[in-house]
C-alpha cells in the first residue's frame, strides 16, 4: 500500500471506529501575543517568501491561502536532497525532508512575524515532537525554514517570547533551520483541501485549522 493510501486508510480507521476524534494537542492556554521582535510593514508592495513545515502540508497549505497578504502557499519538501523529494520516498521517515509550505506573501500587507503566529496559533501544535494529529515520523516535524538573518532572528526572538510567557502548557520543539532548498509537492498534492473539502482527513484534521484562523484572526482572514 503506498504511503498516501495509508494514511488515507489510517485516518479513515479513526473516523469509523472513534468518532470524530480531536488531534488539535496542547492548546494555548491563552491568545497568542503578537511577536515583540518583527520585520516592519513595508512601504511598497512586493514580494518575499516564508517557508514552514507543521504536519501533513495540506492543512498549513490550506490555512495560509486563507492568510491575508499572501500571495501564493505551495507544499513541498525541505530538509533534503533534491533526489529524494518525491512523496513516497519522504513518506519513509528516513530523506531528511520535512512537508512543508513555501508561502509567497505581499511584505506591505503582513509581516514574517504576522505569519509565524499564524502558524503557532492555528496551522499545528509546535509542542508536537515529529508528528502532527494521526501522523507519525520526522517528515511531519515542526520547523521554520529561514533564508535570511532576519527571518532567523524574529524566529528564535518570537519561540522564546511565547515560551516565557508559558502560552503552551508544553516546550515548542520547532526547529529554526536554515533553508537550503525548496521542492515543490506533487501536483495532485497542491490546493488538495480546497480540490476535495469532503475528504475524511479534510474535514477533521485540517477544516478546523481554517475555521480557527477565520475566528482568532478575522483582520487577516480572506475568504479566497
Amino acid at each position: 500500500m503506498s504511503r498516501f493510501l495509508l494514511r488515507m486508510s489510517r485516518m479513515l480507521f479513526i473516523v469509523t471506529f472513534a468518532g470524530v476524534t480531536a488531534y488539535a494537542g496542547d492548546k494555548p492556554t491563552a491568545a497568542l501575543p503578537n511577536p515583540v521582535l518583527d520585520a516592519p510593514i513595508a512601504a511598497t508592495k512586493g514580494e518575499q517568501t516564508a517557508v514552514l513545515a507543521g504536519g501533513c502540508f495540506w492543512g498549513v497549505q490550506a490555512v495560509f491561502q486563507h492568510v491575508k497578504g499572501v500571495i501564493t502557499a505551495t507544499s513541498g519538501y525541505s530538509g533534503g536532497r533534491a533526489k529524494t523529494a518525491e512523496y513516497e520516498l519522504v513518506s519513509t521517515g528516513e530523506t531528511g525532508h520535512a512537508e512543508s509550505v513555501k508561502i509567497t506573501y505581499d511584505p506591505s500587507q503582513i509581516t514574517y512575524g504576522q505569519l509565524l503566529r499564524v502558524f503557532f496559533s492555528v496551522a499545528h501544535d509546535p509542542t508536537q515532537l515529529n508528528r502532527q494529529g494521526p501522523d507519525t515520523g520526522s517528515q511531519y516535524r515542526s520547523a521554520i525554514f529561514y533564508n535570511t538573518d532576519d527571518q532567523r532572528r524574529i524566529a528564535e526572538a518570537y519561540i522564546a517570547q511565547l515560551e516565557k510567557t508559558k502560552v503552551f502548557p508544553r516546550p515548542i520543539v520547532t526547529q529554526v533551520i536554515q533553508l537550503k532548498a525548496f521542492y515543490p509537492a506533487e501536483a495532485y498534492h497542491q490546493d488538495y483541501a480546497a480540490h476535495h473539502p469532503d475528504n475524511p482527513y479534510i474535514v477533521y484534521n485540517d477544516a478546523p485549522k481554517v475555521a480557527h484562523l477565520r475566528q482568532q484572526f478575522p483582520d487577516l482572514y480572506t475568504g479566497k
